[in-house]
């Protein structure tokens, strides 16, 4: 058998995440601490970690123009919205963000790892995968929200 490379993270397995992202992913969830968070994949450690979050008063557009241009992230996003039947309402966005002009490799390890991730962060409602800022504009959001 051959072990060489063993000791690197192998592009199938995906990433790990850490115990501070799904601990601010609750804070989000339950406390309402934060607006977003925004994670990436630390290759050193192999786990998904936090990277940004945002205030509970910041606006859709902070949070998008918190994202890269040219590199693959995860994030949740708290939506409030006021239904049809003026009900206040909440619902929790996963996006995997991989823009086309990011590396192959992150787009690789983000494809492989978001199941992962996906399924530690416990309480989302909708999924979006985008590759270009249109795929994520707030008029998709609110269209999947209702």
């Amino acid at each position: 058998m051959n072990f060489r490379g063993a000791s690197r993270a192998n592009a199938l397995s995906g990433m790990g995440v850490a115990d501070h992202s799904k601990n601010t992913f609750m804070e989000l969830q339950r406390k309402k601490a934060h607006r977003y968070v925004i994670f990436k994949i630390d290759e050193k450690k192999k786990e998904v970690v936090v990277e940004k979050t945002g205030e509970p008063a910041e606006s859709y557009e902070d949070f998008t123009a918190s994202l890269p241009d040219n590199d693959c992230r995860y994030a949740v996003y708290d939506f409030d919205f006021v239904t049809s039947e003026n009900c206040q309402k909440s619902k929790i966005f996963f996006i995997a963000w991989s823009p086309s002009t990011s590396r192959i490799r992150a787009k690789m390890l983000h494809a492989t790892s978001k199941e992962r991730i996906r399924r530690e962060l416990d309480g989302i409602h909708y999924e979006i995968q985008a590759t270009d800022p249109t795929e994520m504009d707030l008029e998709v959001i609110r269209d999947r929200a209702n």
